[in-house]
């Protein structure tokens, strides 16, 4: 398993948004130029946080991206879900239930099944408000 590009700066993103809230809009090319990822890129990853509710956006003079959420609402799993597709470790596992003929004589399944449950596990034990750390987030956070 190989975490994309489009999934890292989506983590970020959501990390800027998070540490830059001010309960205002927040131009994508504002946040391009603290991450120093293209705009053009940025477009098509907000997009898809947008068209699944986890920003909140608006087109326009004072428009941009915001949470749509409190940072600890959100899990990295579900953010790496959503722009990587299945994070699992083999092919026969992307897809629930497994359709792959050789699944009830395979010896190395439950091997696999148990890495894709670590993996799901530990991302969607992360949050956004963990990656801000203690420092960077208070209990006065504005949606």
């Amino acid at each position: 398993m190989k975490i994309s590009t489009k999934g890292r700066y989506a983590i970020r993103v959501m990390i800027d948004l998070a540490e830059h809230n001010s309960g205002d809009f927040i131009t994508l090319m504002d946040i391009a130029e603290r991450q120093e990822i293209s705009e053009k890129y940025l477009e098509a990853i907000v997009s898809i946080l947008s068209k699944n509710e986890l920003l909140i956006s608006l087109r326009g003079k004072g428009g941009g991206y915001k949470l749509a959420k409190a940072p600890e609402e959100y899990t990295v799993g579900s953010i790496l879900e959503l722009t990587e597709g299945s994070l699992a470790p083999v092919a026969c596992l992307d897809k629930q239930p497994n359709s792959c003929e050789r699944a009830s004589k395979c010896k190395t399944l439950e091997m696999w099944e148990g890495l894709n449950e670590l993996i799901h596990n530990y991302f969607e034990n992360i949050t956004i408000a963990d990656l801000l750390g203690e420092e960077n987030y208070s209990d006065h956070y504005v949606i």
